[in-house]
């Protein structure tokens, strides 16, 4: 591990904050809904995660930048499974898009709070019992199989949502943007919006028991570790909002997460005896989840293509025989 500066994590936090001050401001009232502005803000976040390796490379040096890019990778890929559940949970509870803002931005924000505690919990076992590593190794093949064998987009609802439904006094409908509500007898029950953000919570800490050992198999650098999830978290909002009404016909990509699992989990159970370096690890998971977007992309305009052809109708039957 690097000793970090700490003039660097003031640097990091300072980026941090000033993005997400102006991502509320974008977001006020109505404003920031659009597909465009989605667009734009994903490339924003995509921009600034990148643009702060410049700065890790400088200071740490090339290998650094290398470790952060990938796992930066890692973890915007793996983000990719955090937006078919997000679209389970809104779906299942009819959460209008105009609600689903703050929604996000406090989930996001409660992610970047567990992120921390998982990577700084698990670089101190790391360092102490080396043994960890396998048993990282072992969580991320499991859950590579699981992923393969389940294609998260068919998915009708999320387990942990129910099980707070039923336990939980909640409103049946969505009352503006409002996380409780009075109710004419005097109590004060949940809306369907607290649901939301306790489930995007309870999952994402699920998520992270694979996304964060999936990234300690490039680099155990605490400071590189949470930089890069940060920034791949911070723009979950702007990703949902822009793949929300495709992410469902990316029908591979459940293919390609789980090969990056895999491939996270077989480097960190044989990294004694078959290193890989940061950089081949970039380009094997861009492959990964680029052959499973351009295949299902490809299937979905061969199905296309398919209805689009006219149906061939028979003609009426001419007569080739000749009267005497």
């Amino acid at each position: 591990m690097h000793h970090i500066p700490t003039w660097i994590w003031a640097v990091f936090w300072a980026v941090v904050l000033a993005l997400i001050v102006v991502d509320l401001i974008a977001h006020r009232g109505r404003r920031g809904e659009s597909h465009r502005a989605a667009i734009i803000w994903s490339g924003v976040w995509i921009s600034a995660g990148l643009l702060f390796n410049v700065l890790v490379w400088r200071v740490f040096g090339a290998r650094a930048a290398q470790e952060y890019l990938a796992a930066y990778f890692i973890e915007k890929s793996l983000s990719l499974d955090n937006v078919f559940v997000f679209l389970v949970i809104f779906r299942s509870l009819g959460i209008p898009q105009r609600a689903q803002h703050s929604v996000l931005f406090l989930g996001i924000f409660g992610a970047l709070v567990f992120r921390a505690l998982f990577i700084f919990l698990g670089a101190a076992a790391l360092e102490r019992w080396s043994w960890v590593a396998y048993v990282f190794g072992a969580i991320l093949l499991i859950t590579a199989w699981r992923v393969f064998r389940e294609d998260p987009a068919q998915q009708q609802e999320n387990k942990a949502v129910s099980w707070l439904a039923h336990r939980l006094p909640v409103t049946q409908e969505v009352h503006d943007k409002k996380f409780f509500v009075r109710l004419a007898d005097g109590r004060r029950v949940a809306t369907p919006l607290l649901l939301a953000l306790m489930g995007l919570e309870l999952t994402d800490i699920l998520f992270a028991v694979d996304s964060v050992p999936a990234a300690f198999a490039v680099t155990q650098d605490t400071f590189i570790l949470y930089s890069s999830n940060a920034f791949a978290i911070l723009g979950l909002r702007a990703l949902y909002l822009l793949l929300s009404g495709t992410v469902g016909q990316l029908r591979y990509l459940h293919y390609g997460l789980a090969g990056v699992l895999a491939f996270a989990g077989l480097k960190m159970v044989l990294e004694p005896w078959l290193h890989v370096t940061p950089l081949l690890s970039v380009g094997i998971i861009v492959v990964l989840i680029g052959a499973s977007v351009w295949a299902s992309l490809r299937a979905r305009r061969r199905e296309a293509r398919g209805q689009k052809q006219p149906r061939e109708h028979p003609g009426p039957r001419h007569s080739t025989e000749v009267e005497a």
